[in-house]
C-alpha cells in the first residue's frame, strides 16, 4: 500500500527527473528478427514474409523444468518502435542495478509491431495492398515470435503501454497462462467509440482527403493530410497542465507546433500511420475479460485526453478480472497526459508491489 506522504515522494522525485536535461541512455540492447512465412491475418489475408524486428536487454533463465523464467515483454505505442521504452524517464527508472527490470535479472523484449519501426509495413512497398492488420495480428505474431524466435515459453510480465496496454489485454484473453502478470498502462478494455474513434478517423480521413494521396500509390507524402492527422496526434497525447506550464506564451505555443510539424513530417509515412491508427477498428476486450486470470495492474492518469476518467470506465470493469487492481494517478506536475505511461517514477512504487505480490503467488 502506497501512503499519501510515499505517493509526494515519488512525484516529487519524477518533477525532478522531469525538469532536469535528460540524456541519452547507454543500453547493451541487441538487435534480433525473426520472419514468418505465410503468416496469416485474421482477415484472412496473407503475407510471404512477415519480418519481425526487436530487441533485447539482459540474458534468458530458465527453470528446473526448462521453462524460461524471467523474460518480460514491453509493448510500445501506436507509431511507436522497439527504442520507445528506452526513453531515460523509463529505461533509466527501471532498468539499473536493483531497480524492477534489473538487466542483471530479468530478460528484457522490446518488439517492433507489425507496421512500425523496423518490422513489415505498408511503406516497405505494398502500399495500401499491405494486410490489413489489426491487434490480435500483432499479439498472435509476437507469440510466435516469442515460441519460435526467442524460445520463450513463458513471461514473467508483459508491460503495455497505449497500444501496448491494449495488446495486454488480448494477450490476456488469447494466451492466459503464457504470463505470470499483466501491466496495461493507459488505456480501456472496451471498444474504442466515441471521442477516441472519432480522432482517430479524423487523422485517416485527413490523409485519404488530400488529392495527392492518390490511394496510398503517392510518389510524395501527402503533406496536407500528414499534417492534419499529426495535428490530430499531437492533441490527443498532449497534457493541458504541461502544455500550459512549458509554452505559456502565444509564441512558445506556436513554436512547439512548428516544431513537431517539422520533426514529424519528416519521419512519417501516411500509409503506414492510416495502418497504425486503423490497427484499433475492431479491438474489443471486454465481452472476455472474466477470462483473464492473470493478476492485473492497471494504471491510467487522470490527465489522459485519449482515456479520461470521467468516462468511469474501469470501475465498471476492473471487477470482472479475478485478480484485477485498477489505479488512477492523480493529475500533478509530475504527470504527462497519456504519456504518464512511460514516466515510470510516478508509477515506479505500484510496479515494485505488484512484482512482490505476484512473485509470492508463485512460490505458494
Amino acid at each position: 500500500m502506497i501512503t499519501r506522504l510515499t505517493l509526494l515522494a515519488l512525484l516529487a522525485t519524477a518533477t525532478a527527473a522531469a525538469n532536469a536535461q535528460p540524456t541519452p541512455s547507454k543500453w547493451p540492447t541487441q538487435d534480433g528478427a525473426y520472419d514468418i512465412a505465410n503468416f496469416h491475418f485474421k482477415d484472412g489475408e496473407t503475407i510471404e514474409k512477415l519480418h519481425l524486428h526487436y530487441i533485447t536487454l539482459g540474458k534468458p533463465h530458465r527453470d528446473a523444468a526448462g521453462h524460461t523464467d524471467n523474460a518480460i515483454l514491453l509493448l510500445h505505442g501506436t507509431g511507436g518502435n522497439a527504442h520507445s521504452l528506452m526513453n531515460p524517464v523509463f529505461s533509466d527508472v527501471l532498468f539499473g542495478p536493483g531497480e524492477p527490470f534489473d538487466i542483471t535479472k530479468y530478460f528484457l523484449i522490446l518488439p517492433d509491431d507489425i507496421g512500425h519501426g523496423q518490422s513489415s509495413k505498408p511503406s516497405d512497398g505494398l502500399h495500401m495492398k499491405f494486410p490489413q492488420y489489426d491487434y490480435d495480428d500483432m499479439v498472435t505474431s509476437q507469440h510466435a515470435m516469442l515460441l519460435e524466435g526467442l524460445h520463450v515459453d513463458h513471461l514473467r510480465l508483459i508491460l503495455g503501454t497505449s497500444m501496448g496496454c491494449m495488446q495486454s489485454w488480448v494477450w490476456g484473453e488469447t494466451f492466459p497462462t503464457f504470463m505470470d502478470a499483466l501491466a496495461p498502462f493507459a488505456c480501456y478494455p472496451v471498444e474504442l467509440a466515441g471521442r477516441n474513434r472519432m480522432t482517430r478517423y479524423l487523422a485517416i480521413e485527413s490523409i485519404k482527403h488530400d488529392p495527392t494521396w492518390n490511394n496510398g500509390d503517392y510518389t510524395t507524402q501527402p503533406l496536407e493530410g500528414l499534417r492534419g492527422a499529426e495535428a490530430m496526434l499531437l492533441v490527443m497525447g498532449s497534457s493541458a497542465l504541461q502544455m500550459q506550464k512549458n509554452y505559456p506564451t502565444r509564441a512558445q505555443a506556436e513554436k512547439y507546433v512548428d516544431d513537431y510539424m517539422a520533426r514529424t513530417l519528416k519521419t512519417t509515412d501516411a500509409n503506414d500511420l492510416i495502418y497504425y491508427v486503423n490497427a484499433s477498428r475492431n479491438y474489443n476486450p471486454a465481452p472476455r475479460l472474466s477470462t483473464i486470470t492473470a493478476p492485473v495492474l492497471w494504471i491510467n492518469s487522470a490527465d489522459d485526453f485519449i482515456n479520461p476518467p470521467e468516462l468511469g470506465i474501469p470501475e465498471k470493469l476492473v471487477t470482472q478480472m479475478p485478480h484485477a487492481k485498477f489505479i488512477l494517478i492523480p493529475i500533478s506536475d509530475a504527470t504527462r497526459g497519456h504519456g504518464t505511461h512511460t514516466a515510470a517514477a510516478v508509477w515506479k512504487q505500484y510496479l515494485i508491489d505488484f512484482l512482490a505480490q505476484t512473485e509470492k503467488a508463485e512460490k505458494k
